[in-house]
C-alpha cells in the first residue's frame, strides 16, 4: 500500500528533451506544494510538459482549463496501490465529465458512477461496460430511468417513486432492470466538506425505510445488485473516512437480512479530499487501505462472498491534475489595494471564488505562469471580469509582479470547475478544455 497522493510531499520531476525541465519548488506557491507534480521550463509553469504560454497559443485564447494526463494516471495508480486486493475503484463522472478526460480515466478504473442521463450516455461511449456503470442521484425522471434500464446500467434507487418508475420501465421494455439501493445512513461523517448522510437528506432512502423498499424490489422482480452508501465528501481526515466505512459495512450487514437476493455490489462511497489551502494536509491513504483490508477479511467477504466492493472517487482522482489559466487584462489600484483583473472568473471557476458551498472563502493556490520560481513581491486581489463583487478568485494573494498580458494559473482546477459554474452568466464565451 502507498501513502499520500501525487505531490503530497512537494515536488516531482519529469524529464524533457531540452533538459531544462525541473520540478516546481513547493515554496514557489507560498509553501503549498500539493501541485508539485507540475514542472517548470525555464522558470515557466508547464502542463503535461508543455510551457503554459505556448499552450495558450496552441489553445488560441484564454481562459482555458488544462488537465495533465500523466498526473491523472499517477494518482489512479497510487490509489490502486493503497487499496487492498478485492476493492475496485470507480470514477465519479460528475467531478469532471470532459469527454477526453473521461475516456482516459475509463482505462484506469474499474467502473464509472454517473448522476444524469447525459453523463450516462458519455460514460457508455467509453470502454467501461454498462454493468460497471452506476446511476445515482435524486430526481431521476421517468425518461432518464427508461434510458438507464434500456442501457443495462445499475440504477441506484433513492425513493419509492424511483422504484415504481424502474418497475414500469422494465415491464414496458421487457428488460429486468438492474438496481441497487442507495441508503441514507443514520450517521454523518466528521470533517466532511459536504455531508451526504445522517439526518434528513434528499439523497438515498433513510436506513429505517430501507427494509420496505427492499421488499418492494423483490416484489417487482428486479435484479437486485446491492447497496450504495455515500456519507460525505471532501474529507482530509483518514480516521473519519475509516469510521464511515466501518459504519457503512455494519449498516449494510443489518439491511442485507431484508434483501431480496445476495449482495453482489457494495459501493462504500468515497469522500477523499484534496488540499485547497496551505493549512490543509494531504490525505494519508495508508490507514484507509489498512482499514479496508481488515473490513474485507473480517466482515465483507464472510457476509457477502459474491460482492464487488467499490470505492467511488471523483475529486481525489482528478482535482489536482487541472489548472485554470487566465490572462491579466487590467491592473489597477483602488484606495491602497492592487487589483489584477483577468479575463476569467466565477462563470468558469465558481468553486475558487468560494461560491460553491464554502462557508469561509479560502484562496486556491495561484501563480504567475512565467514567474513560478520568483519570490512574491506584492499582495493583490485577483478578480474576474464579471460585474459582481462575488467574482474574486484570490484575496490578498502574495505574487511576483504581474502586468497586463501575463498569464495566471489557478491550481486544484481538475474537479468541479467548468461544469460546476454558471457558464452563461453575463454572456462571456465558454473556455476551452484540453487534456495534455
Amino acid at each position: 500500500m502507498s501513502g499520500e497522493g501525487p505531490g503530497a510531499h512537494g515536488a516531482d520531476s519529469t524529464p524533457g528533451a531540452d533538459g531544462t525541465r525541473r520540478a516546481v519548488d513547493p515554496e514557489a506557491f507560498g509553501g503549498f506544494g500539493s501541485h508539485g507534480g507540475f514542472t517548470v521550463v525555464d522558470g515557466e509553469l508547464a502542463i503535461g510538459g508543455v510551457p503554459a504560454g505556448r499552450l495558450a497559443e496552441r489553445v488560441g485564447s484564454t481562459p482555458f482549463f488544462a488537465y495533465d494526463r500523466s498526473l491523472l494516471s499517477r494518482r489512479a495508480a497510487q490509489v490502486r496501490a493503497a487499496l487492498p486486493d478485492g476493492v475496485e475503484l470507480n470514477y465519479a463522472v460528475k467531478a469532471n465529465p470532459m469527454p477526453a478526460l473521461l475516456h482516459h480515466m475509463s482505462g484506469l478504473v474499474d467502473g464509472l458512477d454517473v448522476a444524469s442521463a447525459g453523463e450516462m450516455l458519455t460514460a457508455l461511449d467509453t470502454t467501461v461496460p454498462a454493468e460497471r456503470i452506476g446511476f445515482a442521484g435524486p430526481g431521476k425522471t421517468s425518461i432518464e430511468v427508461r434510458q438507464a434500464v434500456a442501457a443495462g446500467v445499475i440504477v441506484e434507487l433513492e425513493s419509492a417513486t424511483e422504484l415504481a418508475r424502474v418497475r414500469l420501465a422494465g415491464e414496458q421494455l421487457g428488460v429486468t432492470a438492474r438496481v441497487a439501493l442507495r441508503v441514507n445512513p443514520p450517521f454523518a461523517v466528521r470533517g466532511s466538506g459536504m455531508r451526504l448522510g445522517g439526518g434528513p437528506q434528499q439523497f438515498g432512502v433513510d436506513a429505517e425505510q430501507a427494509p420496505e423498499l427492499l421488499a418492494g424490489i423483490g416484489a417487482a422482480g428486479l435484479d437486485f445488485q446491492g447497496f450504495h452508501v455515500f456519507a460525505g465528501s471532501q474529507n482530509l481526515d483518514a480516521e473519519s473516512i475509516c469510521a464511515a466505512q466501518r459504519g457503512t459495512v455494519e449498516l449494510v450487514t443489518e439491511l442485507a437480512d431484508h434483501a431480496p437476493g445476495p449482495v453482489r455490489y457494495l459501493n462504500l462511497g468515497g469522500g477523499f479530499g484534496i488540499p485547497y489551502a496551505s493549512r490543509d494536509r494531504a490525505l494519508d491513504l495508508g490507514p484507509i487501505g489498512e482499514n479496508l483490508a481488515k473490513l474485507l477479511d473480517t466482515a465483507i467477504r464472510p457476509a457477502f462472498p459474491q460482492a464487488r466492493t467499490v470505492i467511488e472517487l471523483g475529486r481525489y482522482l482528478v482535482g489536482e491534475a487541472g489548472v485554470y489559466v487566465t490572462r491579466v487584462v487590467d491592473r489597477k489600484v483602488s484606495r491602497g489595494t492592487t487589483f489584477l483583473v483577468v479575463d476569467g472568473g466565477l462563470h468558469h471557476q465558481l468553486a475558487a471564488t468560494g461560491n460553491l458551498g464554502r462557508a469561509i472563502r479560502r484562496n486556491y493556490p495561484i501563480a504567475v505562469v512565467g514567474s513560478t520560481t520568483e519570490p512574491a513581491t506584492e499582495t493583490v486581489d485577483l478578480v474576474g471580469c464579471l460585474c459582481t463583487p462575488l467574482d474574486l478568485l484570490g484575496k490578498d494573494v502574495a505574487l511576483p509582479h504581474a502586468e497586463i498580458g501575463d498569464l495566471i494559473a489557478v491550481f486544484q482546477a481538475g474537479a468541479y470547475g467548468l461544469t460546476a459554474s454558471p457558464i452563461g452568466f453575463l454572456g462571456h464565451p465558454a473556455p476551452h478544455e484540453v487534456l495534455i
